[in-house]
């Protein structure tokens, strides 16, 4: 076989690959959308007519006969003050993505630091998620701390052979498995920036439920940053959008570089509407996902057990927020088959995520709690691993 004739194989190989997964995709969420009982059921997997409906209610968040916004006033406002409130920060920002916020938050303070060096963890978002946007648009330089699937420590903080202007940290760490540190490592990890001559942000796209975790309330936690970036569509199910918080004067010149990057958008109202939604609906519920999260955690290790595999892992054991990881010994298509089947068999989707393959026989999915799941009990779950595991023999035989 000539070269060309290889090329072309392997060409049709990769799209064949492409293929398969593309249509396991439409089938995990046609099994999705078809299923009676899932964990959780975030808005964005909802159809337009669903998602509009979040603004039926809005009258209860916000005056619907005042002006609509131009340019960032009116309702943006009123959200931008109610996050300051909520953070305990002098001043919030609205963003239309966390990208951006980020990136002007990171910049500003190399402006004021002098320092373009950001010390941050290998598997923070900037550096897995945003094609290298701070170096390549910021002109920033990344600085990694540590690639342990794991928070940075105070002594790597400490220890850090080159000066930096800011440390980041993603709090949770989602790629990771949505891990926290306890209380008293973050507070350490501060102290160290701090003695680093160093500013502290925070990465807090899912800051919202961490809460449970380190036992304080969200105030508390951010006061421990200088500034702190959140989602309103990670955990609180809005349209999109992010904010900013932090001193008056960093939150002003983060509103200039906005418009540089483009973020100073026309009008708002629905996503900000959204925003405000999920902070009034969704944000006093999240103590209770997390905490139900551990439930369904403590469950699904005890079916699997129970169900007689060799080797499966929750991953944090105890969930530190309404969100984890699970570990199965089989090939990633072989579990996406066998929870595909399962909803489409019994109308029950125990794990609605994708699966990610991490070396041979080894893959892991995200499980997430949020209302739907409260309804599960322990016995729930449990019967829903055994009805996985039975598919997952059949796709498979013996995993590893």
């Amino acid at each position: 076989m000539n070269d060309t004739a290889e090329q072309d194989d392997r060409r049709e190989e990769r799209l064949s690959d492409e293929e398969r997964r593309k249509r396991l995709r439409e089938r995990r969420t046609g099994a999705y959308r078809g299923a009676k009982r899932v964990l959780a059921r975030p808005g964005f997997l909802g159809t337009l007519r669903e998602r509009l409906a979040l603004l039926e209610r809005a009258e209860e968040v916000h005056d619907l006969d005042e002006a609509s916004d131009l340019y960032g006033n009116g309702v943006v406002e009123a959200l931008e003050e109610k996050v300051a409130r909520l953070l305990g920060k002098e001043a919030a920002a609205f963003f239309p993505t966390g990208t951006m916020a980020q990136q002007v938050a990171l910049r500003c303070w190399a402006g004021r630091t002098g320092n373009p060096a950001v010390a941050l963890h290998a598997l923070a978002h900037p550096e897995v998620h945003e094609r290298h946007a701070l170096s390549q648009v910021a002109g920033l330089r990344p600085v990694r701390v540590t690639n342990a699937p794991r928070l940075p420590t105070a002594g790597e903080v400490r220890g850090l052979d080159e000066h930096f202007g800011t440390l980041m940290l993603e709090l949770p760490l989602r790629d990771a498995g949505f891990l926290l540190p306890t209380w008293e490592e973050l507070t350490e990890l501060v102290e160290a920036a701090r003695e680093r001559d160093a500013v502290v942000h925070f990465d807090g796209a899912r800051l919202w439920e961490s809460t449970v975790h380190f036992g304080r309330p969200l105030e508390e936690i951010a006061d421990l940053a200088d500034s702190v970036y959140v989602s309103f569509y990670k955990s609180l199910d809005g349209y999109g959008g992010a904010a900013l918080a932090g001193p008056r004067e960093l939150v002003e010149e983060a509103r200039a570089w906005r418009h540089r990057y483009g973020g100073n958008v026309f009008q708002q109202f629905p996503t900000v509407l959204s925003a405000l939604t999920g902070l009034e609906r969704e944000l006093p519920r999240l103590p209770e996902y997390v905490r139900h999260a551990r439930v369904v955690a403590a469950a699904l290790r005890e079916g699997f057990a129970a169900a007689g595999l060799p080797w499966v892992r929750v991953h944090p054991e105890a969930p530190h927020t309404h969100e984890f990881q699970l570990w199965l010994p089989y090939e990633a298509d072989v579990a996406a088959e066998a929870a595909i089947r399962t909803a489409e068999e019994t109308g029950t989707m125990l794990f609605t995520s994708g699966w990610d393959a991490t070396g041979p026989g080894l893959a892991f999915t995200e499980v997430s709690v949020r209302a739907a799941g409260l309804e599960w009990t322990a016995d729930d779950v449990r019967a829903a691993v055994a009805e996985f595991v039975a598919r997952l023999g059949k796709d498979a035989g013996e995993g590893g």
